[in-house]
């Protein structure tokens, strides 16, 4: 829904729906107008209660600012969009939509009214934190917390540690926020969940690791004692075009291509074929994998590339 810019002699109830997507609270409507006029408007179906405190300015389903603007308005003074959905109101594509995330100052309590939303209304889970300074807010409508704060929060509230990098690597992946910058906001949390998971992650990010199947294969890498590769490592090929291999063990001319769904696309498969021709002809290896057999079958992908490792001259450590 494409709201209108209010006409300059609009009133301060006009400027507030627009600023609010069209939700309001009981208080400030009573600021505004006469508490039989609220109930008249509400009574003929012009306006609409959402929930306990909270007014649709409308009597239509909420739209998405609007469920955003009843959440925080909903859960009371100083409430603010966290986590992943403060992350996806910054631009990160691929989170969970729902429920809602919000975080409120320590000593708040959630209001009631989270207890009876309507059915166009998605849950929402509420936080508390003693650590939420000015500098961690982003100003926008309504207010969020900055994207490195949104992502380390979502991080660890996130169901499981896949999720946990899913966010992070996403979050980076898409130029949203930098590995530094969610470094910094770690150290500023000291009761951050996950945080050795998040400075791993980072660092791992940070080394050229761009998807979280290439943090998975990492990790196995680690686990099985094998050789570090260079990840993101950049070539240019015959053709004089840039591309970017996965994973590549340079002393020993091995490349690992860990394929995520995107390359069942016909265009991608050609394009990986091309890429993976110029490759065998430079004169060094090639391991493919599908990105689920490296999180399922770990121990049967370090095997493959152990072996083709030792074949290539690499000889462990005793």
């Amino acid at each position: 829904m494409v709201r209108t810019l209010p006409a300059e002699e609009a009133d301060t109830l006009e400027w507030l729906t627009f600023e609010q997507a069209g939700v309001v609270t009981t208080s400030q409507a009573g600021r505004l107008l006469t508490p039989g006029t609220i109930r008249g408007l509400v009574r003929s179906g012009r306006w609409r209660s959402v929930c306990r405190g909270v007014l649709l300015t409308g009597n239509g389903r909420l739209t998405r600012d609007q469920q955003l603007w009843v959440a925080v308005l909903a859960a009371g003074p100083q409430a603010v969009l966290a986590g992943v959905t403060a992350a996806a109101e910054a631009g990160v594509r691929g989170l969970r939509r729902e429920p809602l995330h919000v975080l409120v100052p320590a000593d708040r309590r959630a209001g009631r009214a989270l207890r009876g939303l309507p059915v166009d209304m998605p849950a929402v889970v509420v936080h508390r934190t003693s650590v939420l300074p000015a500098t961690h807010l982003q100003r926008a409508r309504p207010t969020r917390t900055v994207t490195a704060r949104a992502v380390v929060d979502a991080a660890g509230w996130a169901r499981g540690v896949e999720e946990a990098q899913l966010v992070l690597t996403a979050a980076c992946q898409q130029r949203r926020v930098l590995p530094d910058e969610i470094a910094a906001m770690v150290a500023q949390l000291p009761r951050a969940r996950r945080q050795e998971l998040i400075r791993r992650t980072i660092a791992d990010i940070a080394g050229g690791a761009q998807a979280l199947s290439e943090l998975h294969f990492v990790r196995l890498c680690r686990r099985h004692r094998l050789p570090a590769p260079d990840l993101q490592e950049r070539r240019t090929d015959r053709s004089g075009r840039t591309r970017w291999l996965d994973a590549y063990w340079r002393e020993w001319g091995l490349h690992v291509e860990v394929d995520g769904a995107h390359h069942m696309d016909v265009r991608q498969w050609a394009d990986d074929m091309r890429r993976q021709n110029d490759v065998w002809t430079s004169g060094d290896r090639i391991l493919r994998f599908p990105a689920w057999l490296v999180r399922a079958r770990p121990d049967e992908v370090a095997t493959t590339v152990r072996h083709a490792l030792l074949a290539a001259g690499w000889r462990p450590r005793t």
